[in-house]
């Protein structure tokens, strides 16, 4: 009996992750209020909304959302809120990529792991603008077809059924477990 007559090898063509990355990344932007501000009161991101689009050997994230400014004026005499809206592309690169993967099938997906949020918001030296840095993170995933290739034994599995099993070390730790507590996801 040869050696391929016990084992053969065979390729599956499945759905898989086959890219990840991960970027993070601080920008600043500039918003211009209708009046000149004398000091910022608070800063904040609303209204954050992206998509993920295959990239070369990245993914791009393109999106967009709100920087609101609430800041006093005249002399701190007078508040408002400034409102501007940002648009974004993120190059996010792969940190590992399967070459052999069929690029006719690719999907990706990108998700804020870390929401874009204001870090820092302060008055310009001219006093006409405020300057903001906002930090933002994104996870990606690179989803496509690809083989995989899997060992056959022609002898099948091996039946245990009628064995019994002793593991030592056993102290019945799991004895009190309630399984419907248990998560079925894997």
């Amino acid at each position: 009996m040869s050696l391929s007559d016990k084992h053969q090898c065979r390729e599956i063509i499945t759905k898989a992750i086959c890219g990840k990355g991960r970027k993070f990344s601080t920008v600043t932007h500039t918003v211009t209020p209708p009046h000149n501000p004398t000091s910022i009161l608070g800063a904040w991101i609303i209204n954050h909304q992206y998509e993920a689009v295959a990239a070369g050997d990245g993914i791009e994230v393109i999106g967009t959302y709100d920087c609101n400014i609430w800041y006093s004026y005249d002399k701190n005499s007078q508040t408002d809120v400034a409102k501007e809206t940002v648009s974004y592309v993120e190059f996010v690169p792969l940190s590992y990529l399967d070459p052999k993967h069929r690029a006719s099938t690719v999907e990706v997906s990108a998700e804020a792991t870390q929401e874009p949020s204001c870090v820092e918001a302060s008055v310009s030296s001219g006093g006409g603008n405020v300057i903001i840095r906002v930090e933002r993170e994104f996870a990606v995933e690179l989803v496509a077809e690809t083989k995989v290739r899997v060992l056959v034994c022609s002898r099948g599995h091996g039946d245990y059924d009628d064995k019994e099993f002793e593991f030592d070390g056993d102290d019945g730790d799991y004895e009190d477990l309630d399984p419907d507590s248990l998560d079925d996801e894997l």
